[in-house]
């Protein structure tokens, strides 16, 4: 009767309010479960997701191991490399300071060789020269026409012979001079040089063009006979012209100072430009042009001394340039 009363007086709910509050209850339960199966799904996808990342930094931290392991292999292999390249090069080193030592040695055996020998063929020389003298001067009537050109080939023999033991001498001397370097006003030198040889030059028709010339750091009296042996070159082989012109000048070339002498002679084919200075190599006869072909090895030896190189270039009938370079002034310090 209670419980009627209450209803009557709207104090307890009904039946239908309990029913519909268990279907609310009900309801949020299975929307509740449906959101636990999205958390779930939610994660069960974070962990898949998790694994995978976990995977792929597996994969990572292996692949950055075999890098560092190649980048180790590497060093190592580079560390081996350089050991025995340096191995190499001290083998190297040690192999060329002996190739130089022998060589020097050879070089100053061949030179003492050269003078030794040299030295002792003027003895026999001057004894045919001596006595050609006297057949010539003193008994030259009781030689018939044929006696005295005979006579005539032995004295010139024996004046080329001559020169040719000068020419070996000064050859070997160069190999023991001293070099002393110091800076050379190369436009005197030249010219005092042309002054030298003009006087004694058959040309009548003979005209130099120097230009300003570069200054060098070398040996002087060494590189005066250069010019001399390269300018006497020149006008000992100007061939039939009519007239001669002989151009000097220079250039810098690759950090060093280059001197050129250009001629309009005989020239040379190129093909033979690697005998030009050689010992005793001649490209032309000697009864067409005198020389014991000593002169331009002379040449390439005194600039090597003095820390150049020289080379030639040429045509028959056109003419020849002899190049030399020397250490420029500014390369010559430190």
């Amino acid at each position: 009767m209670a419980t009627a009363a209450a209803q009557q007086a709207g104090y307890l709910p009904s039946s239908a309010d309990y029913s519909r509050a268990v279907l609310n209850i009900l309801g949020d339960l299975t929307e509740d479960r449906a959101r636990m199966r999205d958390t779930h799904r939610a994660m069960i996808n974070i962990l898949t997701d998790f694994r995978d990342e976990k995977e792929r930094l597996q994969r990572t931290q292996r692949a950055m191991l075999n890098i560092l392991q190649d980048v180790d292999d590497e060093r190592r292999q580079r560390q081996d490399a350089e050991q025995e390249v340096r191995q190499i090069n001290s083998h190297l080193e040690e192999r060329v300071s002996l190739r130089t030592a022998q060589l020097e040695l050879a070089n100053q055996e061949l030179d003492g060789f050269s003078y030794s020998v040299s030295h002792d063929l003027r003895t026999p020389l001057r004894a045919i020269q001596g006595f050609s003298s006297i057949l010539s001067e003193d008994h030259a009537d009781a030689l018939d026409d044929e006696g005295r050109r005979l006579l005539g080939i032995i004295v010139d023999g024996t004046r080329r012979m001559s020169q040719l033991i000068d020419d070996i001498l000064a050859f070997s001397r160069i190999g023991r001079l001293d070099i002393t370097t110091r800076r050379i006003d190369m436009a005197r030198l030249v010219h005092s040089v042309i002054d030298e040889l003009v006087r004694e030059a058959k040309c009548p028709n003979l005209s130099f063009d120097v230009v300003p010339l570069l200054p060098a750091v070398a040996d002087p009296a060494t590189i005066r006979q250069v010019w001399v042996n390269l300018i006497g070159n020149a006008l000992k082989y100007i061939g039939r012209n009519e007239t001669v012109v002989i151009d000097i000048g220079s250039r810098v070339e690759d950090g060093q100072s280059l001197f050129f002498i250009k001629d309009n002679g005989v020239g040379f084919d190129m093909q033979y430009a690697d005998k030009l200075f050689g010992v005793f190599q001649r490209l032309h006869g000697v009864d067409d042009f005198a020389g014991t072909g000593i002169g331009l090895a002379i040449v390439k030896r005194i600039v090597g001394r003095n820390g150049g190189r020289v080379w030639a270039e040429g045509a028959v009938n056109v003419g020849a340039t002899f190049y030399f370079t020397l250490p420029a002034e500014e390369n010559s310090h430190g």
